[in-house]
C-alpha cells in the first residue's frame, strides 16, 4: 500500500508554470464560417513551493478553474510550460503522465455532481486505487476505511450512495478521494462555495489539518476574498485570464492595491468593514468578453484611474517591493 510521507520538504519548488495560455476555439453562430478564439488563460506565470497554500481569487469567468485544470493537465494548456518536481508535463508520455497523476489531485467545486450517483461512497473513495492498481481488494477496503475516518466520516457508511449524505459529507468524500493516492499537490476548486457557513469553517479546518499531517501543497480557488485571506500563504488575483496581483497573505490587505483588488475589497462585506469604507472605487460596468479582450491593460474599461497609456500598453507583472507583484502602470 501507499506509505505516508514522513519528510517535510517545505520551501522546495514543487510546481512551475511559465507563460501559460489556454485558448478554446468556438464555432461562430448561425451561418458564419470559421471559429473564434476564447482566451481563458493568457500568459500566467506561477511558482508554488512545497507545503504552501496559494489562494487564487477573481470574479466568475476570469479563468481560475481553467488555470487549475491546466496545471494538472486535465485540460492541457495551449501554450506554455508546466513543470512538476522538475518534470515538464508536456514532454511526458501518456503513461508517464498517468503515473505522475498520483501526486496531483483535484477537489471539485460541486460535491454532488462530481460524484457518480450510482456508486457507493466506499467505491468512490477507492476508485483511484483501483485505476492505478494499488493494493489488493482487502488493502483497498482498509485504506478506504482509514480515509473515511481521516475526513470525519463513519466507515460503516461505505455502502451509502451520494444522495444519502449531506453537502458537507459529500465534500468530505471528495477530499478523501483526493487523498487516496497520497498526493503532494491538490487543487481545490471552490471547495466550500456550495456549503452552509458553519460547514465551510469545518471543511477549511479539515483541509488545514490534513495539510499539516501530510505535508500537502494547495492551490485553493475561490471568489470569496475572506476565505482566501484566511487560509492562504500567498494570494493571486486573476482578471480576464491574467494574473494582475500577487502578494503574501499577511500583506495582501496592506496598500498599495491593484485597482481591481481594491474594487474587490470594496465589494467584500466580510473583510474589515472600516477599511472597506475608505476604498472609493467600486467595480463599474461588465467584464469584457474573453472572445475579444481589450488592448493594453484589460482592466482599463472598468478602472477609475485609467489613462491613455492603459489603453495602449499591457502592464507587466512587476515587483513593487516586499514580494508584492502587480500589473499596473500607476501603482
Amino acid at each position: 500500500m501507499i506509505a505516508r510521507k514522513i519528510e517535510n520538504e517545505a520551501g522546495t519548488l514543487i510546481l512551475e508554470a511559465e507563460n501559460l495560455r489556454k485558448t478554446f476555439q468556438l464555432r461562430r453562430k448561425y451561418f458564419a464560417r470559421g471559429s473564434q478564439a476564447l482566451h481563458a488563460v493568457d500568459g500566467v506565470t506561477l511558482h508554488l513551493r512545497a507545503g504552501e497554500t496559494f489562494g487564487l481569487v477573481g470574479e466568475s469567468g476570469c479563468g481560475k478553474s481553467t488555470l487549475g485544470r491546466a496545471l494538472l493537465f486535465l485540460d492541457p494548456p495551449s501554450e506554455g510550460r508546466v513543470r512538476f518536481r522538475g518534470r515538464n508535463l508536456r514532454r511526458l508520455s501518456r503513461g508517464e503522465l498517468r503515473k505522475l497523476r498520483r501526486n496531483m489531485q483535484m477537489i471539485f467545486q460541486d460535491p454532488y455532481s462530481s460524484l457518480n450517483p450510482r456508486k457507493t461512497a466506499g467505491w468512490l473513495i477507492g476508485e483511484p486505487l483501483l485505476i492505478h492498481g494499488v493494493g489488493s481488494r482487502a488493502e483497498i477496503r482498509e485504506r478506504v476505511e482509514f480515509l473515511m475516518k481521516e475526513v470525519g466520516l463513519q466507515p460503516e457508511h461505505m455502502s451509502r450512495f451520494p444522495h444519502e449524505f449531506s453537502g458537507g459529507q459529500r465534500q468530505r468524500i471528495g477530499i478523501a478521494r483526493s487523498l487516496a493516492l497520497n498526493p503532494d499537490f491538490i487543487v481545490a476548486d471552490e471547495p466550500i462555495s456550495s456549503l452552509d457557513v458553519s460547514i465551510q469553517a469545518q471543511i477549511l479546518e479539515l483541509l488545514k489539518t490534513l495539510q499539516v499531517k501530510y505535508h500537502l501543497t494547495y492551490l485553493i480557488i475561490s471568489h470569496d476574498l475572506s476565505v482566501i485571506h484566511h487560509v492562504s500563504d500567498r494570494i493571486g488575483v486573476m482578471y480576464l485570464g491574467e494574473l494582475v496581483d500577487l502578494a503574501p497573505g499577511g500583506s495582501f490587505l496592506k496598500p498599495p492595491y491593484h485597482p481591481y483588488t481594491e474594487a474587490l475589497l470594496a465589494a467584500a462585506p466580510r473583510i474589515d468593514p472600516a477599511r472597506r469604507r475608505r476604498i472609493r472605487s467600486p467595480l463599474r460596468g461588465d467584464v469584457p468578453s474573453p472572445l475579444s479582450p481589450p488592448p493594453g491593460c484589460r482592466f482599463h474599461t472598468r478602472c477609475p484611474y485609467a489613462e491613455s497609456v492603459c489603453r495602449r500598453e499591457r502592464p507587466p507583472l512587476e515587483d513593487k517591493g516586499e514580494n508584492h507583484f502587480m500589473a499596473c502602470h500607476f501603482r
